[in-house]
C-alpha cells in the first residue's frame, strides 16, 4: 500500500515524515478555512446579550442562545486545539498529532453543526415563532447529517481505503 493511501495510523513517524507533513498542514488549511465561520458566529453571538430587547425572549430562546454560544466556544477551542498541538507537542509523535488533530476536527464540526443549528432555531423562533423555529433547526440539522455526514461518506464509498 503507498503511504498516501495509508490510514495515519499505519504511518511511521520517520519514514512517512513528508506524508505526515501534507496531511496536516492540508487539515490546517481545512481550519483556516472553518474556523471563520464559527468565529463570526460566535461574535455575532457575544453582542445578542447587550440589544435592548435581549430581556424579551422566553425561555425556548434563551435555551437555544446557550446551546449556539456553548457550541460554538467549544468548536472554536476544538478547531484551534490542533494548532496548539502542533506548535506544543512533541515534534516526533507527526502520527498521533495528526490523529488526533483529526479527531478535534470532526468534533469540531458536530459542535459547529449544533451551534449552527440552534443559531438558526434562535433566529426563526424569534422572528416566526416557535414551530417555525423547530422547523428551521430540523430542516438545518438534516443538512448538515446529510452535507457533512452522508455525502462525505458516499463521495469516499466506492475508494478501496481512504487516507484519515
Amino acid at each position: 500500500m503507498n503511504s498516501e493511501d495509508a490510514p495515519v495510523a499505519e504511518l511511521d513517524d520517520e519514514i512517512d515524515r513528508d506524508e505526515l507533513r501534507r496531511r496536516y498542514y492540508g487539515l490546517m488549511q481545512e481550519l483556516r478555512v472553518l474556523l471563520p465561520g464559527v468565529q463570526i458566529l460566535v461574535a455575532f453571538l457575544l453582542t445578542v446579550p447587550f440589544a435592548t430587547r435581549f430581556g424579551n425572549v422566553g425561555d425556548f430562546e434563551k435555551i437555544a442562545y446557550a446551546v449556539a454560544l456553548g457550541g460554538g466556544t467549544v468548536s472554536i477551542l476544538l478547531f484551534g486545539t490542533p494548532a496548539a498541538i502542533h506548535r506544543l507537542g512533541e515534534r516526533r509523535a507527526r502520527s498521533r498529532r495528526l490523529l488526533w488533530a483529526i479527531r478535534l476536527t470532526r468534533a469540531g464540526l458536530a459542535f459547529f453543526g449544533i451551534a449552527l443549528t440552534a443559531g438558526v432555531m434562535l433566529v426563526a423562533a424569534k422572528v416566526f415563532g416557535h414551530p417555525a423555529g423547530w422547523a428551521a433547526g430540523g430542516c438545518t440539522f438534516a443538512l448538515i447529517l446529510v452535507l457533512w455526514v452522508a455525502m462525505p461518506l458516499l463521495v469516499t464509498a466506492n475508494e478501496p481505503t481512504a487516507p484519515e
